[in-house]
């Protein structure tokens, strides 16, 4: 494997884990307000059961599914990696990080989440290895429908977050925070990471 690689794939796993990490932290936070694809997440776990990482990778299949209709083009392994990954590190973090009773802290959670997984996003997808499932749908609106990064996910956080409430999951201030605001972190993210990394392959190529 070669060092350009390795370095894509270094920061496709590590955005992947600091996004996993965001998630998790505004689901902590959920008394301001999760993330709109876990309000959906949340209101399916409710309804079904399973856990909250199981439904991230099951709507992610769906997801999947439709977009390589679409696309008449079968996914990425990393876009099944996507999928697969930040489900099972949503439930691991679950898992570690400890619960806040208090709002103050919930609050807390929810601001540390709202950047990290914006971060994150914008880390994984400059890798440029083939976006996530709800990634690849941002993408298309991008690239097909003329749209901005910003809008692009505004609308489909929207969509998923109206699904999500009818389904009994946590809607509040945060959520509409999180619809609204994470394209303003990730557009400026996903161009810093993307040329750092094209700098750091650039410098690996002339070191050959």
């Amino acid at each position: 494997m070669s060092k350009q690689f390795k370095w894509r794939w270094g920061f496709f796993f590590t955005g992947l884990i600091v996004m996993s990490l965001g998630i998790t932290l505004t689901i902590k936070g959920s008394s301001v307000g999760t993330s709109p694809w876990d309000v959906l997440h949340i209101g399916l776990f409710k309804q079904v059961g399973l856990t909250i990482g199981s439904w991230s990778i099951l709507t992610g299949l769906f997801i999947v599914l439709c977009t390589s209709i679409y696309l008449k083009a079968w996914p990425k392994m990393a876009t099944w990696l996507n999928m697969l990954l930040i489900g099972s590190f949503i439930d691991l973090f679950n898992w570690l990080l400890p619960e806040a009773n208090l709002f103050v802290f919930q609050f807390i959670y929810f601001i540390a989440g709202f950047f990290v997984l914006s971060i994150g996003c914008g880390l994984y997808i400059s890798a440029e290895l083939g976006a996530g499932p709800r990634d690849t749908v941002m993408m298309i609106l991008v690239e097909n429908f003329g749209v901005s990064v910003r809008v692009g996910r505004m609308v489909m956080e929207v969509l998923a977050a109206s699904v999500g409430w009818l389904l009994g999951g946590p809607v509040g201030a945060g959520t509409v925070i999180l619809a609204l605001g994470t394209g303003y972190i990730i557009q400026p993210s996903l161009h810093y990471f993307r040329k750092k990394l094209h700098h750091i392959i650039d410098e690996v190529a002339v070191d050959k």
